[in-house]
């Protein structure tokens, strides 16, 4: 890995993705990144990682109901798929009031937990195509490192393809 990163100013996003992940036995520190990497892409290099390796948190409304699908940042979700996964008759990205109520964080820093109830989870299956994933960590310009088992086991997500 590429570089260090600061220890986050604690927000209260944070502070409750930090006692999700200690809840969950994870151990690993949220860590701030030093400048903005908007996109998968972005974040891979600068983890030095593959984009496949960048856990992208994507909430969709799926029927007016909060879906949660953590996918890899080398695919692109497959909406119609994902609703006939779940039973939906529609899933479509939510906007940033619709994430915001249902995760207690703004797009951008969406980790997988710290919600203030449980979002039913998806779970890209090619996450588990790498030792570990960068995951977001609450807040724009924060991750941690986790695996696909983890990320399953702290959301209680559904290991599904999501993309092509």
């Amino acid at each position: 890995m590429r570089g260090t990163a600061s220890v986050p100013r604690m927000t209260n996003a944070l502070e409750r993705v930090a006692a999700d992940l200690a809840r969950h036995g994870i151990t690993e520190a949220v860590r701030e990144l030093p400048h903005d990497v908007p996109t998968a892409a972005a974040a891979a290099e600068y983890l030095g990682c593959e984009v496949g390796a960048i856990a992208n948190s994507l909430v969709f409304d799926a029927d007016g109901e909060p879906l949660l699908v953590m996918t890899s940042g080398a695919h692109r979700v497959d909406t119609k798929r994902v609703a006939a996964l779940i039973g939906a008759d529609k899933v479509r990205r939510a906007d940033p009031d619709f994430v915001y109520a249902a995760t207690g964080q703004r797009i951008g820093g969406v980790a997988p937990v710290g919600h203030p109830e449980p979002v039913r989870t998806l779970v890209d299956a090619w996450l588990g195509k790498h030792e570990v994933v960068w995951a977001a960590g609450g807040r724009a310009h924060t991750v941690f490192p986790t695996t696909l088992d983890e990320l399953v086991r702290m959301t209680g997500g559904t290991v599904v393809e999501v993309g092509d």
